[in-house]
């Protein structure tokens, strides 16, 4: 890994030659600061449209961004150095994944924040490049966190392109009930049931404010403190999973994680990851297993992980055998069907 550099440069409707703005800081200044994680891995168009919207925010404590680039080959690196020098880039070198990307940069957050005593004011966003913030998205989900102190985590309402809900925003875990009613499709048949809908939530109001067990790693604001005693992502975990994995941990260490929909983000699902390629496929259900396998096997019966185990394998040979024909649909202008 290299050492970390940092970029600028003006965007369309700056002055010529003139450097890109940190975040507005507005109103009175609050005792904390917000550390910002972006992965990137080859989309560079995403990162540039992603840093416009996080460098946009009018936020009332200083933005610090940290870009992770996992080897990307699509000039993403010289983006960075040309257009964001206030940006802390770190270049891994090859695609480390999600968790271990992230890795990278909260290590430099912590260590930082511990040397100034900051570990208890601070607040860590990780960030999506296909996930876009609206100018008042930190603030309010800062200010929450400010508000309530037994949150350790909370995440906006985020919204697809066409408008719809990104379900992902707001989930219980996935339980051996609520995992089978989703692998079986009951959860997408009965939306309003409170039993088969459980994992995604789509009986409740989207716009209540709610204690849930995970919102997504797309967009989510976390308290340092919360990240210091849980520890860091399970690198484990490529691509997927390591959101709820991340929110299991922080919740048994006694932190409660919410859903506030009055911030809100928009999120081109996939756009950072391509989901519909093999690798993706299966790291998504790989993610499952590894889920189950941390925080349920060892107190389930071997008949019922057997299942489980049995259910996803299935689920990620449908997913694979579909995925021609989900390419063909995405390239004819249809949206593809979500894993």
């Amino acid at each position: 890994m290299s050492a970390a550099t940092t970029s600028s440069g003006a965007m369309e409707g700056e002055p010529a030659g003139g450097v890109r703005p940190r975040a507005a800081v507005t109103g009175s200044a609050a005792t904390g600061r917000i550390w910002a994680v972006v992965v990137n891995y080859n989309t560079a168009d995403l990162l540039d449209r992603c840093l416009q919207h996080l460098l946009a925010s009018q936020t009332d404590r200083p933005l610090e961004v940290y870009v992770v680039d996992n080897g990307s080959t699509d000039g993403s690196p010289e983006l960075l150095r040309a257009r964001y020098r206030q940006a802390c880039l770190i270049e891994a070198g090859a695609n480390l994944g999600f968790a271990r990307a992230n890795n990278l940069a909260l290590r430099a957050i912590l260590a930082q924040a511990a040397k100034e005593g900051r570990l208890d004011h601070d607040y860590v966003l990780l960030l999506n490049t296909d996930c876009f913030v609206q100018p008042d998205t930190l603030r309010l989900l800062a200010r929450f966190l400010d508000t309530h102190p037994e949150a350790g985590i909370v995440g906006p309402k985020v919204l697809l392109p066409d408008g719809q809900l990104d379900l992902a925003c707001r989930r219980s875990f996935p339980t051996p009930a609520s995992a089978l009613w989703k692998l079986t499709g009951l959860a997408r048949w009965f939306p309003n049931h409170r039993r088969f809908a459980r994992y995604n939530l789509t009986y409740l109001d989207p716009d209540e404010t709610l204690a849930v067990d995970a919102v997504t790693g797309a967009c989510m604001l976390v308290r340092l403190e919360a990240v210091a005693r849980a520890g860091l992502l399970d690198e484990d975990f490529f691509m997927y999973g390591e959101d709820l994995d991340w929110a299991y941990r922080i919740k048994s260490h006694g932190w409660q994680v919410y859903y506030y929909p009055e911030a809100r983000a928009t999120h081109i699902k996939g756009g950072s990851g391509g989901r519909r390629k093999a690798r993706i496929i299966v790291e998504f259900y790989r993610a499952m297993y590894l889920f189950y396998r941390k925080h349920y096997a060892q107190r389930s019966p071997p008949l019922l992980n057997l299942l489980v185990y049995a259910g996803i394998a299935l689920r990620c040979g449908v997913a694979l055998a579909a995925a021609p024909l989900r390419r063909e649909r995405a390239r004819k202008g249809k949206r593809p069907v979500s894993n």
